[in-house]
């Protein structure tokens, strides 16, 4: 007598969903730490999980516009939470962080490590928002980069910051959890970034320094942290390249000039 499979429950897919955005296609995979995370939350087997992923592939215009299919079998079964969720990231990340606490038996400040500090004088949901987007783009964006810093190779996790193109004020709703709109940078860069010393061209990806640090060009730190990088090509992301609209609007808005 065959044994009767688990139906995958609503709250068990939306979890799912979630990791499935945080993770390049080619780490759909039983081994993947996220993975294997996710299999033990929601008690399922680290195949399971990853075979689930895989089905959301299916549901991804992404992936099946470059010529790869996912797993159609079990799209079926995704395509209801894919078509409610693809286009509201947002909604999603603090979903499953809500089931995620609920599972773990904690609040969810609790699962997010908020402290009641952190609460004093803020607006309790805001507070939740943006550590949840923060969260899903840090680990989107990391993910992406193979934990590397786009221009060093610089691989320390505490050193990496998740940057984004376009900031997170200026963006629209579609453009805030993009990983198209995500680059991982080391903390002295990515503060470079935000602040326009430096930009990435949209033309060719490399790296262009601005005027304004022509004023630093005698001191010793320059050659070794700035005019290394003139002219650097951008580590490329396993999947989700810098959009280049996105690039030109650092370079023409952020960016202090040639």
């Amino acid at each position: 007598m065959a044994l009767e499979r688990k139906i995958w429950t609503r709250d068990e897919l939306i979890l799912a969903l979630s990791v499935y955005f945080q993770l390049p296609f080619g780490r759909l995979n039983r081994t993947t730490p996220e993975v294997k995370e996710l299999a033990r939350l929601i008690g399922r087997t680290d195949n399971s999980a990853a075979l689930r992923l895989v089905n959301f592939a299916a549901c991804d215009p992404y992936i099946t516009e470059s010529g790869r299919t996912g797993m159609p079998a079990g799209k079926a079964v995704c395509e209801p939470i894919w078509n409610e969720f693809a286009n509201d990231k947002e909604r999603l990340f603090i979903e499953a962080q809500r089931i995620k606490a609920q599972l773990q038996n904690k609040s969810i400040e609790d699962s997010l490590h908020i402290t009641p500090k952190e609460l004093e004088g803020k607006e309790r949901e805001a507070v939740i928002r943006q550590r949840v987007n923060q969260s899903a783009f840090r680990s989107m964006i990391l993910s992406n980069y193979e934990g590397r810093c786009a221009i060093t190779g610089i691989n320390i996790p505490e050193l990496l910051v998740a940057s984004h193109i376009i900031p997170w004020v200026d963006s629209t709703p579609q453009q805030k959890l993009n990983p198209e709109n995500g680059i991982c940078l080391s903390a002295l860069y990515d503060k470079a970034f935000d602040k326009g010393f430096i930009t990435i061209s949209p033309d060719d990806y490399t790296v262009c320094l601005s005027s304004a640090l022509r004023e630093y060009e005698t001191q010793d730190y320059y050659n070794t942290h700035f005019g290394s990088i003139a002219g650097h090509k951008l580590i490329m992301p396993i999947e989700h390249i810098p959009n280049r609209d996105y690039l030109a609007y650092h370079r023409d808005r952020i960016f202090r000039g040639n």
